[in-house]
């Protein structure tokens, strides 16, 4: 059966246990979400990376202009498209078009990175020509291929109000963005192991090139992760982020904080120094102090993978169907699992995901978890392996050697059975008189007559 027809009857089944279980509901709690503090920034937003849950927003979908957030991004593709270990070599135009102000390393032209050492750069120092040469390089040579890829990514992310025009976000007034797209580019990017390592750095050395004899020191601009130039703003679960500014985009600052099993990001844009920093870390704190992390897989009672198993999906004993072990949902303090309401959404499924679970709570989302297909493969004869013929479309098989040789036996032997088994069938009475009579006990009479015969042959002679 198609995996389509077991998505449907997924779906038909969990929404029929969604209707049943929820109209049995009489008494519900009043929902409650916490309330919202003020802050400063004009523009702001925390998700919690894992479950896509927003625990706070202010003008979310205003556009401004991102600055050197516009980085992470770049990074992204860079660590998607390219390898760490190229040799990414400094143009003209990433020399000498790119510096800015103070965001860059001084690289010289001709100058060889490889692509870590680069992006790196990138994050840590927002160095401005490294991510114009990281540009070139993974759209080889072609900085405009480049900037389709993050407008591309951009939009199969869920981005709305995004476009991106330089790899390092200098000024252009058709380069722009919103704090709620930053912050679905930005959990995107938290995904990756990679990024995740190279924007928790504080310090790290790039080693001499072949135009620098000495090496060169890199420093975390981001105040709430390393003290650069002061520890005023250091917070104790920040892993990580993003830090930008121009005159026309103002202060912009991506952050990321881990604490009590939530990750986090916050978005900011278009703020004031220092409100930046001190807004997201009042933020985090608020989040931390009224928000806790609920592992699906240790509350979930309505969608259990008995329970799918158990619906006769597919017309099978096995289970085909399970929830994503890793999925979560982020609640209120006050509230608890059986609070939420969940509708089931089968839109962009997959061959490996079958729907998603949607939670939400008080008018918010508070996360989705991934109803994965599970279904193993059937083992292939040794037929299966067909391939197409190169020109007229033939179809050619190809049998490994042992299995030929398994074939032929069960043939040979198959063959001598069937000829024996016929011989055997032709010759039946034949071989049943001679074994009775062989066995049978003569009758007294026939002995009687045999002896009186022998006697009158013996008197003969």
């Amino acid at each position: 059966m198609k995996i389509k027809k077991w998505k449907k009857g997924l779906a038909l089944f969990i929404g029929a246990a969604a209707v049943l279980s929820k109209s049995m509901i009489l008494v519900q709690a009043t929902e409650h979400w916490p309330q919202e503090m003020e802050v400063a920034s004009p523009c702001i937003m925390v998700m919690e990376t894992n479950t896509g849950a927003i625990l706070y927003e202010k003008n979310v979908d205003e556009v401004h202009y991102p600055a050197s957030i516009t980085k992470i991004m770049t990074t992204l593709i860079a660590l998607e498209e390219g390898d760490l270990d190229d040799i990414v070599t400094f143009s003209a135009d990433a020399v000498y078009k790119n510096e800015g102000d103070t965001s860059h390393i001084s690289r010289d032209l001709n100058e060889e990175m490889t692509l870590e050492q680069c992006l790196y750069a990138v994050m840590l120092e927002s160095a401005n020509e490294c991510a114009y040469a990281v540009a070139e390089h993974i759209g080889k040579g072609d900085v405009r291929k480049f900037i389709d890829m993050m407008n591309k990514k951009a939009k199969e992310l869920g981005c709305t109000d995004t476009n991106f025009n330089n790899p390092n976000g200098l000024p252009d007034e058709k380069h722009y963005t919103t704090t709620r797209d930053m912050a679905i580019i930005s959990q995107a990017a938290y995904q990756n192991e990679t990024f995740r390592m190279i924007t928790e750095t504080g310090r790290y050395v790039i080693p001499p090139t072949n135009k620098h004899a000495e090496e060169t020191l890199l420093q975390n601009h981001h105040s709430m992760l390393y003290p650069r130039r002061t520890a005023q703003y250091l917070y104790e679960w920040c892993t990580g982020g993003k830090t930008g500014y121009t005159n026309a985009a103002n202060s912009t600052l991506v952050t990321y904080a881990e604490k009590n099993g939530m990750s986090l990001v916050c978005v900011v844009m278009y703020a004031q120094s220092p409100d930046h920093f001190l807004d997201t870390t009042n933020i985090f704190n608020y989040c931390f102090d009224n928000f806790q992390m609920y592992h699906v897989k240790d509350n979930e009672s309505e969608f259990t993978e008995k329970k799918i198993k158990d619906a006769g999906i597919l017309n099978t004993n096995q289970s085909f169907a399970s929830l994503d072990q890793n999925g979560g949902i982020i609640l209120p303090k006050t509230a608890s699992f059986q609070d939420v309401k969940v509708k089931v959404n089968t839109e962009n499924t997959t061959k490996e995901i079958a729907g998603k679970l949607e939670y939400t709570y008080a008018g918010h989302s508070v996360g989705r978890v991934n109803v994965l297909v599970t279904e193993k493969e059937i083992e292939k004869f040794p037929f299966d392996n067909l391939k197409d013929g190169s020109k007229n479309g033939k179809k050619i098989f190809f049998i490994k050697g042992n299995i030929l040789l398994i074939l032929f036996i069960i043939i040979f032997i198959c063959v001598i059975a069937v000829i024996v088994g016929k011989n055997v069938s032709d010759n039946f009475l034949s071989i049943k008189n001679k074994i009775t009579s062989k066995w049978k006990k003569p009758d007294p009479q026939y002995m009687v007559i045999r002896d009186s015969r022998r006697k009158w042959w013996k008197r003969r002679k």
